[in-house]
């Protein structure tokens, strides 16, 4: 399991920030925002989706929208030196929005957003069923003020 962290440059950062803003940018706006040919975007692009850098690409809703996801944050305590293979398949699942590190009892925190309860049950069993995961908790998000 040695992971090799690629050094990403200045012009790298901005892309990635663009892509936050707003993931379906077309390519020739990115380039002319940041001054440089679409294909070197490409390029780039191409290069830090192969990375790892960047693992993919999704939409961020509005605070009001949709009311009826079921979203909850989730404590996760991993067993001893399990916690980079744990972390990897973690970001496998598209219903994990954002995974944080942490200390003490807990290691990872994760935001969790679903369309449905029963789907939002089938992520928990799918979390705890990996090897290394040892204890959860889960809080569900009521609302956001």
């Amino acid at each position: 399991m040695n992971e090799t962290r690629q050094v990403l440059d200045s012009l790298d950062h901005e892309l990635i920030a663009l892509l936050r803003a707003d993931g379906r940018a077309p390519l020739s706006k990115l380039a002319d925002i940041l001054k440089v040919s679409r294909g070197t975007v490409q390029n780039r692009l191409d290069r830090l989706l192969a990375s790892g850098a960047i693992l993919g690409f999704t939409i961020r809703a509005g605070r009001d929208y949709p009311d009826s996801a079921v979203r909850a944050l989730m404590m996760i305590e991993i067993a001893g030196k399990s916690t980079a293979q744990v972390i990897r398949r973690l970001r496998g699942m598209p219903e994990l929005h954002t995974l944080h590190t942490t200390n003490g009892t807990w290691d990872l925190i994760a935001e969790i957003q679903t369309v449905s309860l029963p789907e939002f049950d089938r992520v928990l069993r799918e979390v705890r069923m990996i090897d290394g995961v040892l204890n959860s908790e889960t809080s569900l998000l009521l609302s956001s003020v």
